[in-house]
């Protein structure tokens, strides 16, 4: 398998990491963190109906000098190219997210995962699932709640495949549901493609936007911007012009919006009644 050239360097510049660049767990452990508090969820390419390019310069030029985030597919195939480039043993999958989903839907394979083997330990690695992505790896070990900086998660058997939950106030709630069939990047290009362009993707002209801080995490979903904490109550408010999203876009998820085009007009249309 070869490895896409990738400015390591840049990279760690780009999420402030310092540290120890060796394959170990505390590596892919910083890393994880870092990317995850630096490097926002966020889909304005559909909203504005660019396309979503997954060639690793392009995710380069997008994530990393262009300081934009991206979606799954972006996210961690830029970390997986980053994982590999280091030496870790990187195996990216796929998953039918169940999150929202109604009972008794099949949904298709559309959201990118990875699995991380480390010293014949097995660690499932994502941080691409917007505000329920976990910020540090989980064992690949069913019924163990695992503990990260941003909340608990567990995996669980469903016959030959997991179920990642998360730990909601009220409970565990399903966020998708994967194999270990390895996936090939042109494999995520199918996919993407369908999420990015087709018609009746849940993406196209919306915006979703999420970023993970010490303690907390920020989502905006359209025009509702949120923060969300362990300890307390959730702080919800609408935004109601496009220069209070245009402004929370720049200030709180730190995306760099120069340059994109017709970016006013989406945003005005967000805070459009009923949108």
């Amino acid at each position: 398998m070869t490895t896409p050239s990738i400015d390591l360097d840049a990279y760690f510049q780009r999420i402030g990491h310092d540290g120890d660049r060796a394959p170990t767990l505390e590596t892919l452990r910083a890393l994880q963190l870092r990317h995850a508090q630096t490097i926002p969820y966020e889909t304005v390419n559909t909203l504005l109906g660019l396309p979503v390019h997954l060639d690793p310069s392009s995710l380069q030029r997008k994530l990393i000098q262009d300081r934009r985030g991206g979606y799954c597919y972006e996210q961690n195939l830029l970390l997986q190219d980053v994982l590999r480039a280091l030496g870790f043993a990187t195996t990216g999958l796929e998953a039918r997210v169940l999150w929202n989903a109604p009972e008794g839907e099949t949904r298709a394979r559309t959201h990118m995962l990875m699995r991380v083997d480390l010293e014949e330990t097995p660690y499932i690695v994502d941080i691409g699932f917007g505000a329920r992505c976990p910020t540090a790896p989980l064992r690949l070990v069913a019924d163990v709640e695992q503990d990260t900086p941003h909340g608990s998660f567990r995996l669980i058997r469903a016959k030959d495949d997991f179920i990642l939950e998360c730990e909601l106030r009220d409970g565990w709630a399903p966020l998708y549901r994967f194999d270990l069939q390895a996936q090939e990047r042109i494999d995520y290009e199918v996919a993407n493609w369908y999420v990015s362009a087709h018609p009746r993707s849940s993406f196209i002209g919306q915006l979703l936007v999420a970023l993970a801080e010490p303690g907390r995490r920020h989502t905006l979903r359209g025009n509702e911007l949120a923060t969300h904490y362990p300890d307390r109550e959730t702080d919800r408010r609408l935004l109601t012009t496009p220069a209070e999203i245009h402004e929370a876009l720049e200030t709180i998820f730190e995306i760099n919006l120069d340059g994109l085009p017709n970016l006013d007009t989406a945003l005005a249309r967000l805070c459009e009644p009923g949108d």
